[in-house]
């Protein structure tokens, strides 16, 4: 990979950084916080300057960052320290960081689709002798649910077909106003080694404004569910660990994307913040979630939970990631991903 690749790929890595850390950092301040320093990136310090009260750095490994706040690992009798804020504002500043990154792949999936369009969930044609003619799905029919699963854009039917390996399934459509449901079976593509039902969906070439924020918004959601699908075949075995990539492979990916053209660089960065977001918002300790899911225990139980115990788990959890990232980095390098 040439070395304008990895400084894109350093680039759209420090940005999705950025924006995460400054969802922590304007909440910290809105709720009136002491925040000691704002970093992006890890490691040792490249450079950086000190403001009114905090300190702004830049950091040499660009896998993170984080904002320190006064009472956040000790303890502190400030009224603007961390530590004596109420719950509500601390999961207020916790949450913002992977929100950030989730509206920032909306904006992102919501410029792709302004500039290039999309494709809508509704059927523009119907091939001839294919299952879903001979079920009776008709050009015009929006598909709503596959195998009782929602469907939110064309790419998650797609995607529902894949995963289901050309069994029979069920299609629920509406047809001006009404539901219908079909039963069929897909038939295998031997081209492309896949399975279909014979539709085309309805491409939305110059889409408003309006409806391309909509779809930023679909877009993004299919993200989420396309997360959760894919954390549930990796704890039930049908995904492996050699499907789990880290910082070197997407760099790697990273940089094919800038090869590939802006808007597929684009796609990728919107995919990754999405990713991010959520991968923060798992409740493991050391990451976002795991403090939000304290923090809501405090809000509804009103129980008080010990900081010093808390700050002890969350430690042996970053030493966890840490070691985790290590691994998966050196996966990466024995066995790169294909790309």
């Amino acid at each position: 990979m040439s070395l304008t690749n990895i400084i894109i790929a350093i680039l759209v890595l420090g940005l999705i950084v950025l924006i995460h850390e400054l969802g922590h950092f304007i909440l910290a301040k809105l709720n009136d916080v002491n925040v000691e320093e704002f970093s992006i990136g890890m490691g040792p310090k490249i450079l950086g300057f000190t403001g009114k009260e905090t300190q702004y750095s830049l950091r040499i490994l660009p896998i993170g960052g984080y904002v320190k706040m006064l009472g956040e690992q000790e303890k502190s009798d400030d009224v603007r320290a961390y530590n004596n804020k109420s719950p509500l504002r601390r999961l207020s500043i916790v949450s913002a960081g992977p929100i950030m990154n989730i509206i920032l792949a909306v904006i992102l999936y919501a410029i792709i689709t302004g500039t290039s369009g999309y494709y809508s969930k509704r059927i523009s044609s119907i091939v001839p002798n294919s299952p879903a003619e001979k079920a009776g799905v008709k050009a015009g029919d929006v598909i709503v649910k596959a195998n009782n699963s929602t469907m939110i854009t064309s790419d998650d039917f797609s995607l529902k077909m894949y995963l289901n390996k050309g069994n029979p399934i069920n299609v629920i459509v509406k047809r001006n106003g009404e539901t219908k449901s079909f039963n069929l079976t897909p038939m295998k593509d031997t081209k492309e080694n896949r399975y279909l039902i014979g539709v085309g969906f309805t491409n939305v070439k110059n889409p408003s404004v309006i409806e391309s924020i909509k779809y930023g918004f679909s877009e993004t959601a299919f993200m989420v569910k396309e997360v959760f699908i894919s954390l549930k075949m990796l704890f039930t075995g049908k995904l492996s660990a050699q499907d789990v990539s880290g910082p070197v492979s997407i760099i790697r990916v990273t940089g094919a994307a800038a090869n590939a053209g802006l808007i597929t660089l684009i796609n990728f960065m919107a995919f990754l913040s999405a990713n991010v977001g959520l991968f923060n918002l798992l409740p493991i300790p050391a990451l976002d979630g795991s403090y939000v899911l304290l923090f809501l225990f405090q809000i509804i139980t009103g129980k008080k939970v010990d900081d010093d115990k808390v700050g002890v788990i969350n430690t042996i959890g970053f030493a966890l990631l840490m070691a985790l990232m290590v691994i998966v980095t050196i996966k990466d390098i024995l066995y790169p991903l294909k790309i």
